[in-house]
């Protein structure tokens, strides 16, 4: 299911029917079975959840909230930022809908118990496999800890 919470997002921009099919084979690559909820939100309710639940006062692009062990019926819960979505997306040279894609991925990997932040790359290399299945441009691991390209202009 999916959630839009931000006004300043319509449901045909952001491509819905679209990304809630996106969502399912996305889910079903990952290897997630139960129910997943993705809330579409603004910086100020994503920074809001990430400080009650993370003890982080800033808004963050995605958040990610496993169900736990024995809910077969629920993989978890997920919360995007629109906000910080569209400054990365005109970032990166992409459009929301598929920055949106590239967090939704992202959030379902942690959902499935990886964390790039503590393991040694496996969360790294599930993330670009799937992402070269999914069609998706650069994986939010794979921007975070690469050197940003140089924006230059070459005269010809």
């Amino acid at each position: 299911m999916i959630v839009l919470e931000h006004a300043g997002y319509t449901s045909s921009a952001l491509r819905l029917p679209e990304l809630r099919r996106f969502l399912t084979r996305a889910k079903r690559l990952v290897g997630l079975t139960g129910d997943v909820t993705v809330l579409l939100a603004d910086d100020a309710r994503v920074k809001d959840l990430n400080r009650t639940f993370r003890k982080k006062n800033k808004a963050t692009d995605v958040l990610s909230f496993p169900a736990g062990e024995g809910s077969d019926e629920i993989a978890g819960d997920l919360a995007i930022s629109l906000d910080t979505a569209e400054k990365q997306a005109e970032s990166f040279g992409h459009t929301l809908y598929d920055e949106v894609r590239v967090l939704t991925l992202h959030g379902l990997l942690h959902l499935a118990g990886l964390d790039h932040e503590i393991d040694k790359g496996e969360m790294a290399a599930k993330e670009l496999e799937l992402r070269t299945k999914l069609e998706l441009p650069g994986s939010l691991i794979e921007r975070v800890t690469r050197p940003k390209a140089s924006k230059k202009r070459v005269s010809a």
